[in-house]
């Protein structure tokens, strides 16, 4: 049974308590928060709008006290069925002054005349606001400055909840219901463009509100790369079918991939796809709390490479969670310490040279004792339909 829709207000104020902890310890007065997954992690605003690039749409999280929002008009009576009472707005578009103003205000209210705002400025961030507005707001701002945020949303995001890890955990259970039922839609000569097109369609009619990331490929013996949109090609027999699937459920995204082969499967495809779930097994096995994001990459890479250091795929795995990926990166460099509450994919690749690759990917969640499949774990034998 799927978890209820939504989380209760204690588990934002829970949230909102954390981040202010260590932005006491960084110095920082306030957070300006710019991007969708970050504004939805303090306050519960879940829409596709964000699709539209006309808006900007903005949060504060001060020192003390609940969230900010500072949002356009269209957007007051959804943020106010979440548990935010500040809702400051203007009309937007607005070509004069589209917020800046209105926010400037508000971090001047919030933050001392000589305190530090952070904004999150880490890998894998950015800011959701025209140049234009953000070269005007220091000027707005008096002495008070606008700095990084210490990591402090990193590092609350990258550990989820357990009401979080419960909605990764059904979204991936309706990606597994959808996959076992590929052999419904994938057969040799139907064009790669069409199971696309259904697969997005099972995923959905086993649950998923949305299906935001889709790629793929069919070749034979292997295919060329992991990110392409489909091609109108019917599938033939010998190849390999892949399918990589990111659907989301209740604001929270799975993330792994299926590969299938078309009518029959050849010896050395066979083999490497044992080997990816020999490398994904080897990763899972030491995955616990005080382990290395790198040591999982290397537990991996030693199956798939020899040791050789990955390819140019460039990671083995990332984080996951209310964005398809998330830090950490399973790469030689990433020392993250893993903590209960990490949510990974473990994504091993294989090189079948003549330009073909196998990937294969799982999702886990890091507990007290050592690893938990999310995904349902594949087995050696590559499925054939």
């Amino acid at each position: 049974m799927s978890p209820a829709r939504g989380f209760p207000r204690s588990e934002y104020r829970d949230r909102t308590a954390r981040a202010q902890a260590m932005m006491a310890e960084a110095g920082l007065d306030a957070l300006l928060l710019t991007t969708e997954p970050e504004v939805r992690y303090f306050t519960g605003f879940l829409t596709r709008f964000w699709e539209s690039p006309t808006r900007p749409w903005f949060v504060i999280v001060p020192a003390q006290g609940d969230p900010v929002a500072v949002i356009p008009s269209i957007g007051a009576a959804l943020m106010g069925q979440t548990w935010v009472q500040d809702i400051r707005c203007w009309r937007a578009p607005d070509y004069t002054d589209d917020g800046i103003g209105l926010l400037a205000a508000a971090l001047c209210e919030f933050s001392g005349l000589n305190g530090a705002i952070g904004v999150p400025s880490g890998l894998e961030t950015h800011v959701r606001m025209p140049l234009d507005s953000w070269n005007r707001l220091p000027a707005l701002l008096g002495g008070r400055r606008l700095t990084g945020d210490a990591g402090i949303t990193r590092n609350l995001r990258m550990v989820k909840s357990a009401a979080e890890i419960e909605r990764i955990a059904d979204s991936c259970g309706v990606a597994d219901r959808a996959f076992a039922r590929v052999g419904e839609i994938a057969a040799p000569g139907v064009p790669l463009s069409t199971v696309f097109r259904r697969f997005q369609m099972l995923c959905l009619d086993e649950g998923a509100d949305a299906v935001p990331y889709l790629a793929g490929a069919a070749a034979q013996g292997g295919y060329s790369d992991v990110i392409s949109p489909a091609s109108d090609r019917a599938l033939a027999p010998g190849d390999v079918l892949m399918l990589d699937t990111g659907l989301m459920r209740d604001g929270y995204f799975c993330d792994f991939d299926r590969n299938f082969a078309v009518a029959h499967v050849a010896q050395d495809v066979a083999k490497a796809h044992a080997r990816l779930i020999d490398a994904t097994q080897a990763a899972f096995d030491i995955a616990r709390p005080g382990a290395l994001a790198s040591d999982l990459f290397h537990a991996m890479d030693r199956i798939v490479t020899g040791g050789a250091g990955g390819s140019d795929a460039g990671r083995l795995g990332h984080g996951l969670g209310m964005q398809l990926t998330e830090p950490p990166s399973l790469i030689p460099q990433d020392m993250t310490v893993l903590q209960p509450g990490m949510v990974l994919t473990l994504e091993p690749g294989i090189d079948l040279g003549q330009g073909r690759i196998l990937v294969h990917e799982e999702n886990v969640v890091i507990e007290a004792e050592g690893a938990r499949w999310l995904s349902q774990p594949r087995g050696r034998e590559m499925e054939i339909v």
